[in-house]
């Protein structure tokens, strides 16, 4: 098969033919020079990633739900960031959430042909009863996997606003979607090994699409994120600081104490702090201000 005719994810990266010859840092090199080439592809799409990030923060404001969904890397791509949201941003599992082909075991095992059962694809998206108000994300390297192209169109039918994340130009998964993010990284240091430079840029992707949402949604104050659940040892510690810095408490007892008159949320605590009033009072001050800390503590007069 002629090279030019393939996939440019599965093409012969000529930097790397005599890779198994090199010395250890010369091949590190060369991995590591590819590697560098992937923050400029994802730059290139920041237009469409924007298109993707306020369809995203628009859904979940009218009460709809990010679905991620692919298969092999693509997919605990997805599930890993969908998972990252819920203590990073106290996001309910069931308004983000991540769908692999083959199902939870493929999280650790490759599932045989997985990812080309279209049918699967589409029943993912019956099954969780997709919508007008969701946003689903499909993610394929190739942009060509059954599974992800057929749950993209169902979703599509359904009424869901639909987004493509693939790693060639004119991927087929881009002409399924309503917004295409093609971050094109060209042959792989291992031919085809697509958990390397495309698993790299759609990661950069995904992070933008869930932070530049939760930014939106009234997530986070200024690059603080404040609404972190307190889930571990790290995160309790982060808790305090947050609402000592900005809740101006002065000692981690009396961040404790807030903490837990605020239910275990930040974003309360701190209006309980800043605007000297109980918890129902700062809990009505939030609700007014659509979440969004900095209206609930009078500093802007708009939510978004």
């Amino acid at each position: 098969m002629e090279t030019f005719s393939l996939p440019a994810t599965e093409r012969i990266n000529s930097s790397t033919e005599n890779l198994d010859l090199l010395p250890t840092i010369e091949m590190l090199t060369r991995i590591n020079d590819e590697d560098a080439t992937v923050a400029g592809v994802v730059r290139r799409q920041l237009p469409q990633i924007a298109k993707a990030v306020d369809a995203i923060a628009a859904g979940l404001q009218c009460g709809g739900r990010l679905i991620y969904i692919g298969a092999g890397t693509s997919g605990r791509l997805g599930v890993l960031d969908a998972a990252e949201c819920l203590p990073t941003f106290s996001m309910s599992p069931d308004k983000i959430f991540g769908i692999i082909a083959g199902g939870q075991g493929a999280l650790i095992r490759a599932v045989e042909g997985a990812e080309d059962d279209a049918d699967a694809g589409i029943a993912a998206m019956d099954q969780v009863e997709v919508g007008p108000d969701d946003v689903v994300v499909g993610i394929s390297a190739s942009g060509g996997a059954p599974f992800v192209r057929a749950a993209m169109i169902r979703a599509k039918k359904r009424g869901a606003a639909t987004v493509g994340v693939a790693n060639v130009e004119n991927a087929p998964l881009s002409h399924d979607v309503d917004i295409a993010i093609e971050a094109v990284t060209g042959p792989e240091v291992i031919t085809g090994s697509t958990r390397l430079k495309a698993g790299t840029a759609q990661k950069l992707v995904l992070n933008m699409l869930s932070t530049g949402a939760m930014v939106h949604i009234g997530k986070t104050y200024g690059n603080r994120m404040v609404d972190v659940q307190a889930t571990n040892a790290k995160l309790v510690q982060r808790a305090r600081r947050l609402i000592q810095e900005i809740g101006g408490v002065p000692d981690d007892a009396t961040a404790d104490r807030l903490l837990s008159e605020a239910g275990g949320s930040v974003k309360l605590a701190i209006v309980i702090a800043r605007r000297a009033v109980p918890a129902p009072e700062a809990a009505a001050l939030l609700d007014e201000a659509d979440g969004f800390l900095s209206v609930a503590l009078g500093e802007r007069n708009v939510s978004k």
